[in-house]
């Protein structure tokens, strides 16, 4: 969500005649994009932000800006605590910005506010639903970007038609929790009626969503996974931890067996479905014995990804509010070491069914000074092949693999 708010703010200093540089000694204009979901995170945004006041002080016209999550709805600490940013913006919370610029470049700033996409790249990111109504106890998202509002279908439509316009084959539809899309708009539209009207989309040859919730995948949704021509068997579907209190305790509201069952229900209606999932190590009051039914649910589902985590505590949290922190630091980092170890054994041995396979591959552009794409599996490809590629969907013929990426061949 961060990056594609940073590439539809991107896009309007663009149109406002600025262009991006690649070091912020260069840049007149300098906005920090902020995540605080993790310390680790948010330690990172302080520590960026003190390297860029020399920049602020030997040079005051230069502006600095700060956006995304660490801004709540009150900015005193932070204008005190950083006072050579020159504005303090919340997510989705553009036009301070943007008219801050106006004034210094003399010109209206109010059409580019109005036209707000992503960037023009192969992939692209289009929120269409904002903020998150279920208050897990140990995220801050609820209070930082508020609660769900969904974005009408026609809107959405329009901005992924202009995308592919400038060239882009790939959209990824965001939300915090995108399969509740559409239960506060007229007629409450699904996230699957949306995925229908964006596979009309002539030149958009690939969709995408991200983050599902297990309580809200629905079965409409699965079906259109499972029928849709564009849309990717692809699902991230975090179920974040093994063990049954454990998830009580976080305010999931499901148990591990509903979790499961949802995963069969999903690749009985979609047999090529790669499934990835989040999960955290270390939430208050875990025990051994709990956090192995973590492990026992990698080895029972193999997810072909999994994005996993400490737990630490956010301030204003009901994890922070109402309990203690109390798995010490070591243990936390040898579960997320555990986690890792099994998890990368998984995905060596699902990603070797890929070799002498062709699969799909969308090229993206070049990384490492290699050509690269992905599959609709969401699979990282390297590929043999010419950087005129860039842009094109390709067949790819799989020679080796990693836990971690495919290399190919064009076929």
């Amino acid at each position: 969500m961060n990056k594609a708010d940073s590439e539809r703010l991107e896009s309007a200093l663009v149109q406002m005649g600025l262009s991006s540089v690649s070091s912020p000694d260069d840049a007149d204009v300098i906005f920090l994009n902020s995540c605080v979901v993790r310390q680790s995170a948010e330690d990172k945004v302080v520590g960026t932000l003190g390297s860029l006041k020399p920049l602020k002080v030997n040079n005051p016209g230069k502006i600095v800006a700060l956006m995304g999550c660490m801004v709540g709805p009150k900015t005193d600490v932070l204008e005190q605590r950083f006072p050579y940013v020159d504005v303090f913006l919340r997510p989705q919370q553009y036009e301070p910005l943007i008219n801050l610029i106006g004034e210094r470049l003399g010109i209206d700033a109010e059409g580019c506010i109005g036209t707000l996409t992503a960037s023009p790249n192969v992939t692209a990111y289009i929120p269409i639903i904002h903020g998150c109504d279920k208050f897990c106890t140990f995220c801050i998202i609820p209070y930082r970007r508020g609660r769900e509002i969904s974005r009408p279908i026609p809107e959405i439509v329009r901005e992924a038609e202009l995308l592919s316009h400038r060239g882009v084959k790939e959209v990824t539809l965001l939300g915090q929790n995108v399969d509740s899309y559409g239960h506060d708009l007229p007629g409450n539209p699904d996230l699957g009626d949306l995925l229908s009207e964006v596979n009309e989309i002539t030149s958009i040859q690939r969709v995408r969503f991200l983050t599902s919730h297990p309580n809200d995948m629905s079965d409409h949704i699965i079906d259109k996974v499972a029928e849709l021509e564009k849309v990717c068997e692809n699902i991230n579907l975090p179920f974040q931890a093994g063990d049954d209190q454990v998830l009580l305790d976080m305010r999931r509201g499901y148990t591990s067996d509903d979790y499961i069952r949802l995963v069969e229900k999903i690749r009985n209606r979609i047999p090529t479905v790669s499934i990835s999932t989040d999960l955290i190590v270390g939430f208050c009051g875990e025990s051994d014995s709990q956090f192995e039914k973590t492990l026992d649910m990698l080895r029972e589902i193999r997810f072909d990804k999994v994005h996993s985590a400490a737990y630490s505590t956010r301030e204003g949290t009901i994890a922070d509010r109402k309990m203690k922190d109390d798995v010490s630091d070591e243990d936390k980092r040898y579960r997320l070491r555990a986690v890792d170890e099994l998890q990368e054994q998984i995905q060596t041995e699902l990603n070797s069914s890929y070799v002498d396979v062709e699969t799909q591959v969308l090229i993206e552009g070049m990384k490492r000074g290699r050509i690269y794409g992905r599959n609709r599996s969401d699979k990282l490809v390297y590929v043999d092949a010419p950087e005129d590629t860039i842009g094109s969907m390709v067949n790819v013929t799989i020679k080796e693999t990693s836990p971690w990426s495919l290399n190919g061949s064009l076929s």
